[in-house]
């Protein structure tokens, strides 16, 4: 299965050039992207940079010619925001108020959701609950209360899940129960409308702090199948998307039963293969099954994975970048270490890696990104400072790498120029005599 392929319905209206959500146009963190640059710094391959008042564990989405972004009130009196960007120029169009009750938690805040868009609308979630739906010349079409409508978030250290576009629906998962005693659920939310299609609950046997979860859903597909996968509790689970029916569950991810095995980090879809990971171990690995009975199986078991950064994958090795900025290469199917144990510059990391033009870019939490060859052999190619604090991963689009730190929402590179229509390449057709 090719990671550019778009899962979504809605690509005829999303380019294989945008990045239109937390993880890109595959849903795995890669992008089909060419020729992006290798080296920059403050004053160099910078096409421009747009101030910004607040850290965000949010990405940028990129959608043609609109970069949107989440932003805050630096001095946190409560204002939450959606950005439009002009891609080109780096000037906001638009501005639009999305709720208030912004407020630090650990390293994150209310603004930790990254945005999504299908190429004409774009939805914003906040940590504090509130799902909206604008056009892309700011007009709100539709305005939901999740913790209003189901009840009060029970994170520890609060909702930092992004919703998931498919087809025509948004899935929004609320795993929780640090705080709370309700239950677990996840949602699926008609895009057009903001009506909830179905809610789930999911219930898990994780107790004190171990039922909290902060990742993003990701979808399942085969020729078979398609299905929402769900990470956190203590366990995996995949959902029909019709009804939200739980069709599998996969467990083993607290072998020694802690109260503190909360998750950040998200599963990974690539192929027929499901990477869950936990806090820091294990890591486990599932092959989805086409035949009859169990669905899946776990392959391997990885002891060193990140307790933040989601891993990322290219079919054939499975990179994983931890806490401390120390990297493995596996092989994607069988789990052996194909290199292990290498150090990028000490830092703490938290963005997650992008693979794109045979390169993954990774983001320390100083603003320097490190951009590793992709292969069998471990090789920093470049690293690259920019100013300010960096929780957000880096999103690339048509020859840019755009990257957002406490200070700035920074372009790197020039925009190439979108691809021609395939039928656009084809010789006219020759009259006949």
């Amino acid at each position: 299965m090719a990671a550019a392929i778009l899962l979504s319905a809605s690509a005829a209206r999303i380019s294989a050039a945008d990045w239109p959500q937390w993880r890109g146009p595959a849903l795995n963190g890669t992008s089909p992207e060419t020729n992006l640059p290798l080296k920059w710094g403050e004053q160099e391959n910078v096409a421009w940079k747009l101030p910004v008042s607040s850290r965000a564990g949010s990405t940028p989405i990129v959608s043609g010619d609109y970069i949107f972004l989440m932003n805050a009130d630096a001095d946190f009196s409560g204002n939450l925001e959606v950005w439009c960007v002009d891609r080109n120029k780096g000037e906001i169009l638009w501005k639009r108020p999305i709720g208030a009750g912004n407020r630090q938690e650990r390293k994150g805040n209310m603004i930790s959701n990254s945005p999504v868009t299908d190429g004409k609308t774009v939805w914003v979630l906040t940590g504090t609950g509130m799902l909206k739906a604008f056009d892309f010349k700011g007009n709100e079409l539709w305005s939901r209360d999740i913790q209003k409508d189901y009840g009060r978030f029970g994170q520890n250290w609060g909702y930092g899940s992004s919703p998931l576009l498919y087809e025509d629906s948004l899935y929004v998962q609320v795993l929780h129960g640090m705080r709370t005693q309700d239950p677990s659920y996840i949602l699926r939310i008609d895009a057009k409308t903001g009506k909830t299609l179905w809610r789930v609950e999911r219930p898990t046997t994780a107790h004190q702090e171990s039922p909290d979860a902060y990742t993003t859903p990701q979808i399942y597909k085969d020729g078979k199948r398609t299905e929402l996968i769900v990470s956190g509790g203590e366990a995996v689970t995949s959902h029909d998307l019709a009804t939200g029916k739980e069709t599998w569950r996969g467990t083993g991810f607290n072998p020694t039963g802690r109260g503190d095995f909360r998750v950040i980090a998200s599963a990974l879809v690539y192929g027929d293969m499901v990477y869950v990971p936990t806090r820091i171990k294990p890591l486990l690995a599932f092959r989805f099954m086409q035949g009859e009975g169990e669905s899946a199986k776990q392959v391997f078991s990885f002891d060193h994975g990140p307790d933040v950064p989601t891993p990322v994958c290219d079919g054939k090795l499975f990179y994983s970048v931890n806490d401390q900025g120390i990297m493995w290469a596996l092989d994607a199917k069988s789990g052996d270490e194909v290199y292990g144990g290498q150090r990028l510059k000490a830092a703490t990391y938290s963005s997650s890696p992008t693979l794109a033009d045979r390169k993954l870019y990774v983001t320390n939490e100083d603003g320097l990104t490190s951009v590793v060859k992709q292969g069998a052999q471990f090789e920093v190619l470049a690293e690259n400072q920019l100013e300010g604090y960096t929780l957000s991963s880096p999103a690339v689009s048509e020859g840019q790498i755009f990257i957002r730190t406490d200070k700035f929402l920074y372009a790197i590179g020039k925009r190439a120029a979108p691809a021609p229509p395939a039928d656009a390449k084809k010789p006219p057709a020759k009259k006949a005599k």
